[in-house]
């Protein structure tokens, strides 16, 4: 059996298979399915400062090899996730890491402040596709400045592993990548869904409450390798790869492109033993390809 332990910054995970937010809970939905301690890394839902009800529904729709959705970051909040949630998964024998996200600097910050005093939360994902309400809806992670700013801002707050994940839709993924290295990531983690939106033909109207949502599932997977590829170029710190990953084989190409690490989402939805299978599967690769480590593949993309 090959070495499938990998490092993102001061995160150390047993393999490179994480779950990607909001598609898996907080880890123990999945606990009749599958013995979660096997994952690399739990990436639990969005959650906010404050409480957040969510768009109306329909909030989700089918695709085409994938699925839009536009549930809005529905939570309790941080103080709910600490006091009723953080209990019950804080001896999860994996790394369990906190998705945040905000509509403002300040809840950002102050949201990273909390969860940095949790002992068992090794580090946070930082969403910032969200949109900024001080700058009319803009999301934070569609321009340089504004993606350094937030980083910047929770890195002088946050002392633990900070990870960023990215939006894909902008015109430079690797000028975002550089702007959140810059401001102090340790790791950034690409790629979050595509704008995409659906009609219902006989009403004559959009299927989503919200008129469009994030795109996500198998449909999206040569985009999002496209971007991990391109992004593992430009910076020197570490990326996990997502987007439309379905199996071991998919996950092998995003490590080859340059992630050091992989997150399932969508796939979860269809099989929830998804994850194992991955994680076997890479080591199966290993042993057939004779690589002692799954870090002699990260990056052995010969272009």
């Amino acid at each position: 059996m090959a070495d499938l332990s990998v490092n993102i910054g001061e995160l150390q995970m047993n393999n490179p298979v994480m779950t990607a937010s909001g598609t898996f809970g907080y880890g123990e939905e999945f606990a009749d399915f599958i013995d979660i301690t096997r994952i690399g890394g739990i990436i639990v839902k969005g959650t906010t400062l404050h409480k957040r009800e969510g768009n109306p529904y329909p909030r989700m729709a089918e695709t085409p090899s994938g699925m839009l959705n536009a549930v809005g970051l529905q939570n309790k909040g941080v103080n709910y996730f600490i006091e009723q949630i953080y209990p019950r998964i804080k001896d999860i024998e994996t790394n369990m890491i906190v998705n945040v996200s905000g509509s403002a600097i300040e809840d950002y910050v102050k949201t990273a402040e909390a969860i940095n005093e949790l002992d068992k939360i090794p580090a946070i994902e930082l969403n910032i596709s969200c949109p900024n309400v001080k700058q009319g809806g803009m999301a934070f992670g569609v321009t340089a400045k504004g993606a350094e700013e937030v980083v910047k801002a929770v890195r002088a707050a946050y002392k633990k592993t900070l990870i960023v994940k990215l939006s894909p839709n902008v015109t430079s993924i690797a000028e975002i990548a550089r702007a959140v290295e810059n401001g102090g990531a340790d790791s950034v983690s690409l790629i979050n869904t595509l704008l995409g939106m659906a009609i219902d033909a006989d009403r004559r109207r959009p299927i989503l409450s919200t008129v469009t949502g994030g795109m996500s599932g198998a449909a999206v997977k040569p985009i999002a390798l496209r971007m991990v590829w391109q992004v593992a170029q430009a910076v020197k710190i570490p990326v996990i790869g997502l987007g439309g990953i379905m199996n071991w084989k998919d996950a092998v190409e995003f490590m080859l492109a340059g992630a050091s690490a992989i997150q399932i989402g969508t796939a979860n939805f269809i099989d929830p033993a998804v994850t194992i299978k991955v994680a076997e599967g890479i080591n199966d690769y290993l042993d057939r390809h004779g690589y002692k480590s799954v870090k002699e593949i990260i990056g052995a993309l010969e272009v």
